[in-house]
C-alpha cells in the first residue's frame, strides 16, 4: 500500500468527526493537524503550512467559505469541502471560487481517501512547487514546517503566538504590515482593533531576537500603520 507523507490540515468543529477523519489519514501515512473553529485554521496555515485543507463550512466563528476566498487568494493547495449541505447551486459556487472538491457527509473513509488521492494527483500533475519552508533574513532562520527558529546559530525559544508573529513578519520581509493586517492574521478578525495586544506581543518578540531593541536590526515599527521585517 501506498504511503503518503503530506500534511493535511482538517477544519472540522464536530470532534468525533474531526478524529475519525485524522485517524483515516495517519492509517494512510498523512501528518494531521485539526482546527475547531477559522480562527485556529488561519494561525496552522500560517505556521505550518498543510499540504492540502478539508474544510468544513459550518463553523462557530465563520463560514468555511470565508477561508477558501482568503487561502485562494495566497494559494492553490489542494482544498476539499466537507459539509452536511448537498444544495446543488451551493456546491457549484464553492467550486467556482476555487475549492477542488465537495464531499457531503455522510462519508467513508474509503470515499474520503479516494477523493485526497485525486486532489493530490492534480496538484502534481500541474507541477506546482511545494510552499516554501525555511525564511531566512540575517541571522535569522525560520523553519514553518519544522516549527523551528535559529539566530545566529542559535535556537531561539518562542512561544506559539511569537511563531506565528514571526512568521507573518519574515515571509513579507521588506514589506509594511499595517497594525490591523497582523491582528487578523495571527489573532483573527475579532481581534482587529486590540493593538495593545500586538504590542505587548511584538515586544516581547523583539526582546528575543534584537540585541539591543531600541536599535532593532530585524523588526522596525512604522509609526502610525504598523511593523516591517528587514529585507532579505
Amino acid at each position: 500500500m501506498e504511503q503518503y507523507h503530506e500534511t493535511i490540515l482538517v477544519v472540522e468543529d464536530d470532534v468525533q468527526i474531526r478524529n475519525f477523519i485524522c485517524y483515516a489519514l495517519k492509517a494512510e501515512g498523512f501528518t494531521c493537524l485539526t482546527a475547531g473553529n477559522a480562527a485556529s485554521a488561519m494561525k496552522l496555515l500560517l505556521s505550518s503550512q498543510p499540504d492540502m485543507i478539508l474544510l468544513d463550512l459550518g463553523l462557530p466563528d465563520m463560514d468555511g467559505e470565508e477561508i477558501l476566498k482568503k487561502v485562494r487568494e495566497w494559494s492553490e493547495m489542494p482544498i476539499i469541502i466537507v459539509s452536511a449541505r448537498d444544495q446543488d447551486k451551493e456546491k457549484a459556487a464553492l467550486l467556482d471560487l476555487g475549492a477542488d472538491d465537495y464531499l457531503t457527509k455522510p462519508f467513508s473513509a474509503t470515499e474520503l481517501m479516494a477523493r485526497i488521492r485525486v486532489a493530490l494527483r492534480h496538484l502534481y500533475r500541474q507541477g506546482l512547487p511545494r510552499p516554501q519552508s525555511v525564511y531566512r533574513v540575517g541571522g535569522l532562520e525560520l523553519d514553518v514546517e519544522k516549527h523551528a527558529a535559529v539566530l545566529d546559530g542559535e535556537p531561539l525559544h518562542l512561544t506559539p503566538m511569537e511563531f506565528s508573529l514571526m512568521s507573518l513578519l519574515i515571509k513579507n520581509a521588506g514589506k509594511v504590515l499595517t497594525s490591523g493586517y497582523i491582528l487578523k492574521e495571527v489573532w483573527g478578525a475579532a481581534y482587529d482593533s486590540d493593538t495593545q495586544a500586538l504590542r505587548a506581543l511584538m515586544a516581547a518578540l523583539r526582546r528575543k531576537v534584537e540585541k539591543n531593541p531600541a536599535k532593532p536590526r530585524y523588526i522596525f515599527t512604522e509609526i502610525g500603520i504598523g511593523y516591517r521585517m528587514a529585507d532579505e
